[in-house]
C-alpha cells in the first residue's frame, strides 16, 4: 500500500521542519510544505494530496479560510493546528469544513489517529455525497417517467401499466435509458 500524501502548512519553518520529520516517522509522505494559506491552497490543488494539516494563523490568507476553499473543492480533508483554542476560532473551523482541530503543542501519538480519523470521514463524506447524487438523478428520472407515461395515457387512452410498458420497450428497443426516452416524449409534446 502507497504512503499517504500529506500537505503541511505553517508560517513559522520550525513547526513545518518538525512536523514533517514527525509525519515521515509515522510512515506519510509529505508532498507540498507551504508558509501562507494561499501557497497551501494552490499546492493542494497541484498535488491532490491525501490531507491537509494547516496552521491556523499564518500570512496572506489564514488557515481557515485556506480549508474552507480546500473543502469547497473537494481535495482533500484538513486537520487545524492552533496554539489557540478560543471559541470564535472553533466555529469559524467548523463552519470551514475542517475534519480535524489540533491544539499546539501536541506530540506524534495525537497525529496517527487524528489523520486517519479525518480521512475516513472525508472518504465517508464522498460516498455519502456520491449517494446523495444518484438518488437525486434517480428521483429526477422518475418524474419524467411520470410525466412521460401522463402523455402517453392522454394521447393514446393506456392504462399506466401499458404507458410504462411502452416506455420499457422503446427504452430496450432505441439502447437508450427510460429517462431518455421520456424525455424525447415530453419534448415532442412540447412542440
Amino acid at each position: 500500500m502507497s504512503k499517504m500524501k500529506v500537505l503541511i502548512a505553517d508560517d513559522e519553518p520550525i513547526i513545518l521542519l518538525d512536523l514533517k520529520q514527525m509525519l515521515e516517522n509515522l510512515g506519510y509522505e509529505v508532498v507540498a510544505e507551504a508558509s501562507d494559506g494561499q501557497q497551501a491552497v494552490d499546492l493542494a490543488r497541484e498535488t491532490k494530496p491525501d490531507i491537509c494539516i494547516l496552521d491556523v494563523k499564518m500570512p496572506v490568507m489564514d488557515g481557515i479560510d485556506a480549508v474552507n476553499i480546500i473543502t469547497e473543492e473537494n481535495i482533500a480533508p484538513a486537520i487545524l493546528l492552533t496554539a489557540y483554542s478560543d471559541k470564535d476560532l472553533i466555529d469559524r473551523a467548523k463552519a470551514a469544513g475542517v475534519f480535524a482541530y489540533l491544539v499546539k503543542p501536541f506530540k506524534a501519538s495525537d497525529l496517527l489517529p487524528t489523520i486517519e480519523v479525518a480521512r475516513s470521514r472525508f472518504e465517508q463524506n464522498l460516498q455519502l455525497t456520491k449517494e446523495v447524487g444518484n438518488l437525486q438523478e434517480r428521483l429526477e428520472a422518475r418524474k419524467l417517467v411520470d410525466r412521460a407515461k401522463g402523455i402517453l395515457m392522454d394521447e393514446h387512452k393506456l392504462s399506466e401499466g401499458e404507458a410504462y410498458r411502452r416506455i420499457q420497450v422503446q427504452s430496450m428497443n432505441l439502447r437508450k435509458t427510460m429517462r431518455e426516452v421520456a424525455e424525447a416524449i415530453i419534448l415532442a409534446k412540447s412542440i
